[in-house]
């Protein structure tokens, strides 16, 4: 049954939001129909996706081109996170951005590499001038690829505001063909204080969901009293693709009167990491499932609209409520989620004792704990809520809690180390112990004197770690003397299983040479087109360094006509 009256309201609010962008402005970025892999602002591991990640046929090097006239603003060419990416800023204010490319187009691709043989170095970040990288509409900038943090084939497309804020691409006639309503996956009540209670617990509670014909659902009716809220795990997918994608909008309504909204338009870099609060962070950590908070509680995020009461439910005794949830994409597909509430003091029970430890967090305080040789600082607003945290050194492992509580900036690790020889010291780092089988996973961690430090954002086990083992480097594509005069790239294996690499250096002949660095396939690769290399006989040496300074080094004899 659809709830009619909000729904001219909705489609009003849409059409005056979305008619404020120009909508012929900008064009597609690629020669093939947009099919996406991935939706603007959809939920990720501790941000927001700040774009539209769109699908290459499962190939590389498609064209790309720009979607509107401009310069090439910037270019930043990393190992992780967007690997290779091309921004351009636009006459009208707004700045589109390319990630995960193969290469950029023949000019740009000069250019950057100019700049990385003059730095020696192939992670790089330029600014040029606006005379320097001209580009015109619809014209070749890069090709698409699967650079640094990407999990495949794919173009990842952003636009972003004057203030560099990400904005949703659909939103100037970017158009994708989506027929389908997303689908709602499942839904949690929440008692929200000491006095709540919903079918005589004080336990969040999965409820049961009845699908209808028409795409919408019916939740199993509740009993309750006092403050709660929901949260809502749901995903949307577009007609040519099977991927989980990122719904646009979701609104709540009780009793015909709308009480929360969650509008994914656009957001800034400074609050994405507030994604961990509106999502029900212990429920993600131990289950992978994100649940979107349908209430807001300490959270700054601008996302969330048009809440009454933060879209927290009071719920008296003797009262009868119909909770409503509309969950919508970009082109209006929507879904509705309808629950019956029951005021009730009957749902009331004894209330559960509180779980206590001899260390309490006061989030808008600096907490310093300490035991034997470890200290952990927490500064003023590193948490959202005051909570009771679990601390314990036994010998040097530190269980600091488990990963179930969201933060909003770093804490620090320190370790006193002077009881270790000199020799050992600069071999030992910060660990964090992962999994079943408490895998050593590196943090990274500074020295000064005898005291190791480490700056993280999660909770969890930690203890010292010691690396004594060289980083492996072998030859991937090449034999030891042998002739290459027919190779276009060289290829070298590079790994280390202990705290990882932590950079690299290769010559040819003492001349330093540009090797790019894929960590997802642990290969250096040269081109050779770089034309750096012009003699006959070449002695190739790399030089690999792991993060606690062990480094091995690798020499081979080629030669090349």
């Amino acid at each position: 049954m659809r709830f009619l009256l909000p729904l001219l309201l909705v489609f009003s609010l849409f059409a005056s939001a979305q008619n404020n962008y120009p909508q012929d402005y900008f064009s597609n970025p690629l020669e093939i129909p947009l099919i996406l892999s991935g939706t603007f602002a959809e939920l990720r591991s501790n941000h927001f996706h700040s774009g539209l990640d769109i699908k290459t046929q499962q190939r590389t090097g498609l064209n790309v081109k720009a979607v509107a006239s401009g310069f090439v603003s910037r270019i930043k060419v990393s190992h992780y996170g967007y690997g290779k990416a091309l921004y351009i800023t636009h006459p009208n204010g707004y700045t589109s951005v390319y990630a995960h490319l193969q290469k950029f187009a023949p000019e740009i691709e000069a250019y950057v590499k100019k700049h990385q043989y003059e730095q020696e170095g192939y992670e790089i970040e330029l600014f040029p001038h606006a005379d320097e990288l001209p580009v015109e509409k619809d014209s070749l900038v890069a090709y698409s690829g699967n650079s640094g943090g990407s999990g495949g084939p794919h173009l990842h497309f952003e636009i972003r505001d004057k203030d560099e804020r990400p904005m949703n691409p659909m939103l100037f006639g970017i158009d994708v063909k989506d027929t389908t309503v997303p689908v709602v996956k499942s839904l949690y009540v929440f008692p929200l204080d000491e006095n709540a209670f919903v079918n005589n617990s004080q336990s969040k509670q999965k409820l049961r969901l009845t699908a209808l014909n028409n795409g919408d659902y019916v939740a199993e009716s509740i009993q309750a009293v006092g403050k709660i809220g929901f949260g809502i795990s749901t995903i949307d997918r577009q007609d040519l693709a099977a991927n989980s994608n990122g719904v646009y909008n979701i609104q709540t309504f009780v009793n015909g009167s709308r009480n929360f909204e969650l509008d994914f338009q656009c957001f800034s870099f400074d609050e994405t990491k507030h994604i961990n609060q509106l999502i029900d962070y212990e429920h993600f950590s131990k289950n992978k499932e994100r649940l979107q908070k349908l209430f807001k509680k300490n959270n700054p995020l601008s996302i969330l609209k048009s809440t009454l009461n933060d879209g927290v439910l009071s719920i008296q005794d003797s009262t009868n409520s119909v909770y409503k949830i509309r969950v919508a994409d970009y082109k209006n597909n929507e879904s509705w989620v309808t629950l019956q509430i029951k005021g009730s003091k009957n749902s009331m029970s004894a209330p559960q004792p509180t779980k206590t430890t001899p260390y309490f967090i006061k989030a808008n305080e600096t907490t310093n704990l300490k035991a034997v040789n470890v200290s952990v600082d927490f500064y003023k607003d590193t948490f959202y809520d005051d909570f009771y945290i679990d601390f314990e050194v036994k010998n040097d492992t530190l269980k600091l809690h488990e990963d179930v509580v969201a933060t909003m900036k770093d804490f620090t690790i320190s370790y006193d180390v002077s009881q270790y020889n000199s020799d050992d010291i600069d071999k030992l780092y910060i660990a964090r112990l992962i999994g079943y089988k408490q895998f050593p996973s590196y943090t990274y961690t500074k020295r000064q004197g005898n005291t190791l430090t480490a700056s993280t954002k999660k909770l969890g086990t930690y203890a010292l770690a010691m690396d004594t083992i060289k980083p492996t480097i072998t030859a991937s594509n090449f034999k030891n003397g042998q002739w290459l005069s027919k190779y276009r790239f060289l290829e070298v294996k590079i790994d280390d299983d202990e705290s990882g690499i932590s950079n690299y250096r290769a010559t040819v002949n003492g001349k330093w040479i540009l090797m790019e660095y894929d960590y997802k396939t642990k290969t250096l690769t040269y081109d050779f087109n770089d034309e750096v290399i012009t003699d006959t006989q070449n002695n190739l040496k790399v030089i690999v360094t792991d993060n606690v300074g062990n480094n091995s080094t690798f020499e081979a004899l080629f030669y090349r006509k």
